[in-house]
Formats: C-alpha cells, sequence, structure tokens
C-alpha cells in the first residue's frame, strides 16, 4: 500500500445516532487542507497495519476540516470499533489526501441520491455541493429507525431540507421506500447514485435495471463487498507487460500480494475491491471478476480489474504494468 500520510488533529467529536459518530479533522498549524470534491473518501490509518476509507460529509467548498462518520459494526472487519473505541477529540491520526471513486457526473442535469443508513455520508457532501450551485436534485435517505438516522437534524436545517426525504423502516407505510416506484421511467439527463449496505445496494441496483436505466448513468459505492458468484479459487500466472516477467499466483494469494513479494507494488486502499485504488488495465487473458467497483458492462469489456482481490478464467493475464 503507498500512501504519503496528512498528520491532523480529531477537532471535535460527535455522536450522529446510535452507533454512528462524526469526526472532524483539522490540520494541527490550522493551515488549508488539500481540496477534495463531493463524493471523496479518505484512507485513515486506525493502526500500523489498520487502514479504513471513509467519505467525507462536509461541504466540498471547505478547506479548513475534513468531516467524516463511522457506524460501529462489531461484526466488521475491526476498523469501526477500533475507530470508535481508540480516537477521542484532540487526537491525532494519519489520512491520505483525498481520492475520489464516486464523482457527480458533469452531463447530468438532475441528481438522484440514494442512501441506506451509513452510506449517507458522500451523498451530504454531494447534496452540500449540489444545492450551492442550484443544480435540480433529490435526496432519499432510508434507515431502520429515527434513532439511526445520522445528521437528521443537520439535513433538516440545510438549505436542501425540501429537496430530502427520509424513509424508516419502523415508521408508516405511506413512507416507506419504494425504489421500483421511485425509479420508474428514468428521465433523460438525471443519474442516479447509490451507496449504503449491500442488501439496500442490491434491491436499488436490482429496481433501477428492472426499470431500463442505464450502467452510464448509474454510480455506485459500496463500504463492504458485495456477495459474488465465483468460480472456486485456482492457480494461474500473471505477466507483466512492460518486463515480460511471469508470477505463478498460487489459489491463496491475491496478485497484488504476490508481485509485492517480487518487489511490485500497486497502490491499493481497501483491499476488497469496493475502491478501485488498484485498478489496473489488461492487455490479454480474461479475469474473474470479483470486485464491487466495476459495472457489468465494463466487466464485460474485461479491458481492466482490480487484482486486490480479482483472479483470472484463463491460464495467464497479461497486465499493464
Amino acid at each position: 500500500m503507498i500512501h504519503s500520510w496528512l498528520k491532523v488533529r480529531i477537532s471535535q467529536r460527535r455522536e450522529e445516532a446510535t452507533d454512528v459518530s462524526s469526526f472532524e479533522l483539522m490540520d494541527p498549524e490550522g493551515r488549508a487542507l488539500p481540496l477534495f470534491t463531493a463524493g471523496a473518501h479518505l484512507d485513515v490509518q486506525i493502526g500500523e497495519d489498520l487502514i479504513r476509507q471513509y467519505s467525507l460529509c462536509n461541504d466540498p467548498s471547505e478547506q479548513h476540516r475534513y468531516v467524516i462518520a463511522a457506524l460501529r459494526d462489531t461484526n466488521g472487519r475491526g476498523g469501526s470499533v477500533a475507530l470508535h473505541d481508540k480516537f477521542k477529540e484532540g487526537d491525532f491520526i494519519n489520512v491520505s489526501e483525498p481520492r475520489n471513486h464516486f464523482s457527480l457526473a458533469v452531463e447530468a442535469t438532475r441528481h438522484l441520491l440514494l442512501a441506506g443508513g451509513i452510506g449517507v455520508t458522500p451523498m451530504i457532501s454531494m447534496a452540500e455541493y449540489l444545492a450551492r450551485r442550484d443544480v435540480d436534485f433529490e435526496l432519499h435517505y432510508c434507515t431502520r429507525t429515527a434513532a439511526r438516522t445520522a445528521f437528521a437534524e443537520r439535513i433538516r436545517q440545510s438549505s436542501y431540507a425540501d429537496k430530502a426525504v427520509f424513509h424508516h423502516d419502523d415508521g408508516p407505510d405511506a413512507q416507506k421506500f419504494e425504489a421500483v416506484k421511485l425509479l420508474a421511467q428514468p428521465s433523460p439527463g438525471t443519474h442516479l447514485y447509490v451507496c449504503g449496505p449491500s442488501g439496500f445496494m442490491n434491491y436499488v441496483l436490482q429496481a433501477a435495471k428492472q426499470n431500463g436505466w442505464s450502467d452510464a448513468r448509474i454510480h455506485r459505492e459500496y463500504f463492504a463487498p458485495a456477495e459474488q458468484v465465483t468460480t472456486p479459487a485456482g492457480q494461474f500466472e500473471v505477466e507483466l507487460a512492460s518486463t515480460g516477467q511471469v508470477f505463478v499466483i498460487p489459489a491463496n494469494k491475491p496478485i497484488v500480494e504476490v508481485l509485492f513479494e517480487n518487489g511490485i507494488e500497486i497502490s491499493t486502499s481497501c483491499d476488497q475491491g469496493v475502491c478501485g485504488t488498484c485498478l489496473t488495465r489488461v492487455i490479454s487473458g480474461i479475469p474473474d471478476h470479483r470486485d464491487s467497483f466495476l459495472t457489468d458492462q465494463e466487466r464485460e469489456q474485461n479491458d481492466q480489474m482490480t487484482p486486490c482481490c480479482s483472479r483470472a478464467k484463463t491460464a495467464r493475464l497479461v497486465l499493464d504494468l
């Protein structure tokens, strides 16, 4: 993993909802932080070998701070629990410069933002940006209960409050989220953005596909890998186009690990095929896509892959490395 870390101070920590905390991060000397765009995220160094990704949820026009939020997930890989339990106001923490794999489409004339649970974090940044520019958009925010609805008051007090709709699983039927109905008859120029738990994502994406939304107008960001139907892992070879070197990838190791062991480092972030940081061009061979980043259309082209988790359907892959 390749990083140039920024040391920031946790200037404020807030409990935003049940099991959800936000962290305001500022430069220790009060300097401006690197710019970011709506939908961007940070890599956060929670421990020496524990790095996780969190979306920025403040207005992209702000350079004096970054704001991230995390759901304390006891069934996760340990990152969110460590962030909640280990860090408090006044502590220092290392973060990467912002990067964006979930950006707003510049060609869109209308934006439909659909958030499930903690997936609201990048959507808030998008809503702040769009509202400030008076661009047409709508935000639908789905949670299990009102108590688990982070940033609810902030959204209600915002300039875009009239564009935000809340949906709670335990609320009246009239306010419940119906993706098929909402996504019926996609209008030209409207782009769809989806972020949240895998079940929510799959529900929305299936509804969009059912209603004829094209991949080009659907933008998604997973916080955890989607369930994949994959072939059993087997051994294959990877050839580097630049040198002709060939490496054997055993069934129990990812491509990035084997290459790293041989002195070739690919920049990674999530190591789960979620963020797209390691996306690499495929010159020949057929990848076995195991990511949650590429669209179905992009996968079918077989000209790029995520070597942190994806494998091969052919005996050899030639990569643009």
